[in-house]
């Protein structure tokens, strides 16, 4: 998430979270739009409802598109129909994500597009120009996340074999949360991993030394810790 100024970081961690909830569990963009977006009506606001309807009522006639090419149509015309804040494509983005995977049959729940670059979400051109550009990122995207999860399995084994030399049950809970997390502090390692505050630090502090794991942030402070997949084939 880009944050324009000191002011924004607040509104922009709250967009960040919906979109991470939105896009990581429960129902998907059905009829329900406005609860999708945990937003209603405003008093003295054009009726977000009739936009809304708009919108749905021309997706209706790309119902027979594919899930991935009737995203993609669903994420030009979100822009369009001004639901979203002018110059966002945040929601409609999530939106079209989770559209992608509409047939998944259990398997991921948002196409991520957004893995190889912002390409597929810029508009202009011809439409068959957007939807390429669609396709590119959605194909480019799940390369780049499976290869990303090869490279994590990898991690994770490498992680376990050595880490048997580590007494405690910390060692391994901490393997699974850098496993299952991008971004690790060390109070959400104390809270995943069940594990005393001096655990985390003193097993975290031993990852690092054996480049297991890599401080992203260079602060004394507040630090963030993430798998170091560089040394991963």
């Amino acid at each position: 998430m880009r944050v324009s100024a000191a002011g924004d970081d607040t509104a922009a961690l709250q967009r960040t979270a919906w979109a991470f909830r939105r896009l990581s569990g429960g129902p998907g963009p059905g009829a329900d739009i406005a609860g999708f977006l945990g937003r209603h009506d405003a008093p003295g606001e054009d009726p977000l409802s009739g936009r809304i309807a708009g919108w749905n009522a021309i997706m209706k006639t790309a119902s027979a598109l594919h899930p991935i090419v009737r995203a993609c149509f669903a994420f030009h015309l979100w822009r369009m129909a001004g639901i979203g804040p002018e110059g966002d494509v945040l929601e409609g983005a999530v939106i079209a994500a989770r559209m992608s995977a509409g047939e998944g049959q259990g398997g991921a729940l948002f196409a991520p597009v957004l893995m190889s670059g912002a390409g597929g979400l810029r508009g202009g051109g011809e439409p068959q120009e957007r939807l390429h550009r669609w396709l590119q990122a959605v194909d480019q995207g799940v390369l780049r996340a499976m290869r990303h999860l090869d490279q994590l399995d990898q991690w994770e084994s490498d992680a376990r074999s050595r880490a048997k030399s580590l007494s405690g049950r910390t060692p391994p809970r901490l393997i699974e949360v850098f496993r299952s997390w991008p971004l690790v502090t060390a109070p959400l390692a104390e809270e995943l991993s069940g594990a005393s505050r001096a655990a985390v630090q003193r097993n975290i502090a031993w990852f690092e030394a054996k480049n297991l794991v890599q401080e992203v942030t260079g602060q004394g402070r507040f630090r963030v810790w993430r798998a170091s997949l560089s040394g991963v084939a």
